[in-house]
């Protein structure tokens, strides 16, 4: 299983939210690249970059920060929030990502979304499956929507897609342990999805979980902020 530490942006700072909530913010770095090689530099292979800026504003912001960590790092990374045209995509391509999330689009511009399996590959392309209580959530976790999340799964598992990010909000950023139960029924329905679990991994406790099940990778982001996981206990 990939760890995979989260960085999310907002004015090119490296922050973390507390349930998706702009208005919990705690800034942890004001230089992102820093972080991405004390990652890079501790045997991390994959990153998860997340332009909350972007998820706001609906379009790509942060893509310098993206070139930046591209080019002075080796990092894997996986770049998300606020990609919705193919512009979006392009430019978070042309920056360095190796692959995009796209979460709000997949649910409210499929054609959009699934022009981008085509072009790119699905192997390049994760969906992102933001849920609150099995309801998948869009615009930056700001709208709850009536969408099944095992529907919102087989549907773009069918139409091909390979890898998926899902987070439960209620657990993001709350240090509270992470939703076992929802991932061992992803698990079980989807037994050939690259299931990517994010949100409230607190302890090498829900970690373990989490690799025995077979998640693909874990995203780990607040709980490395503030020391509850040490990056030696993630790579041996």
């Amino acid at each position: 299983m990939y760890i995979i530490p989260a960085i999310d942006i907002i004015d090119g700072k490296c922050v973390r939210l507390t349930h998706g909530d702009y208005n919990q913010k705690k800034v942890y770095n004001e230089n992102p690249v820093e972080v991405a090689k004390e990652f890079e530099g501790a045997g991390i292979v994959r990153l998860h970059l997340v332009d909350l800026d972007g998820a706001k504003a609906k379009h790509i912001v942060n893509w310098k920060v993206l070139e930046r960590i591209a080019t002075q790092t080796n990092l894997i990374i996986d770049f998300g929030g606020g990609l919705k045209s193919g512009k979006d995509a392009e430019i978070a391509f042309n920056s360095g990502a190796a692959q995009i999330t796209g979460g709000s689009i997949a649910v409210k511009d499929p054609k959009t979304f699934e022009g981008w399996m085509e072009q790119y590959g699905a192997y390049k392309i994760i969906l992102g499956a933001d849920c609150k209580e099995e309801k998948i959530a869009v615009s930056g976790w700001q709208e709850t929507t009536e969408l099944n999340l095992f529907d919102f799964l087989k549907d773009y598992t069918a139409k091909g897609i390979e890898y998926a990010i899902c987070t439960d909000i209620a657990k993001d950023g709350a240090l509270q342990g992470t939703s076992v139960e929802l991932y061992k029924k992803i698990r079980s329905e989807f037994p050939d999805l690259h299931l990517i679990a994010s949100g409230g991994v607190t302890s090498m406790d829900d970690v373990v979980a989490l690799k025995e099940m077979g998640c693909y990778g874990a995203i780990i982001g607040k709980a490395i902020y503030e020391g509850k996981i040490q990056l030696n206990e993630l790579v041996p």
